[in-house]
């Protein structure tokens, strides 16, 4: 008797009720993926940004300065011209060994990488949750199907009635439609 009350599907509901409680752990788990992921690459990619910002800059500037400073001709006979010239030159090669040594440590600057990475993490992440509301969503559909059907119709009545139909992912965020957008 206990085989075929196993083979008739008396234990669908509630193996499909726990499908439906794992899958919404599941969007709840890359839910806090992306909580805990999108702040920590943000600022992985603002350190990068910024670093190599701070050497191009420097690096901008020193150019700037060293081209400022002419010598000519009749100011090879004023020390502070020279002077000022040659601190503009050492501070331009100062600031082209920095970025030499992030060319070295870094074969291209990586700034526009490391937001492409960012993104394409960002992507991976959107899609991760969307597969977790496709599996949530075909779960309780399993779920919600077995009880209104036959004969799971039946066995809800006689033992599961006590489990109700379940309610699908709805988006109830304002502009739920839009992605977030990462501004730095």
């Amino acid at each position: 008797m206990a085989m075929m009350l196993t083979g008739c599907g008396i234990n669908n509901i509630p193996r499909y009720d726990e499908q439906v409680k794992s899958a919404w752990a599941q969007v709840e788990n890359q839910y806090q993926r992306r909580a805990d992921l999108v702040p920590n690459l943000v600022e992985t990619v603002k350190g990068f940004a910024e670093q190599e910002q701070e050497t191009l800059t420097a690096v901008i500037e020193a150019r700037s300065r060293a081209t400022s400073i002419q010598v000519d001709a009749e100011s090879l006979d004023d020390p502070e011209q020279i002077q000022r010239f040659q601190d503009a030159q050492a501070e331009l090669t100062g600031a082209l060994s920095r970025l030499m040594a992030v060319s070295e440590r870094y074969p291209e600057l990586r700034s526009n990488q490391n937001f492409l990475a960012l993104q394409s993490q960002l992507e991976g992440t959107e899609n991760r949750i969307a597969v977790a509301r496709r599996d949530f969503i075909q779960a309780v559909e399993r779920y919600n199907t077995e009880i209104r059907t036959f004969p799971g119709r039946i066995w809800h009545s006689l033992l599961y009635d006590d489990m109700p139909l379940r309610e699908n992912f709805e988006a109830t965020a304002e502009n739920a439609e839009q992605a977030p957008q990462v501004e730095f």
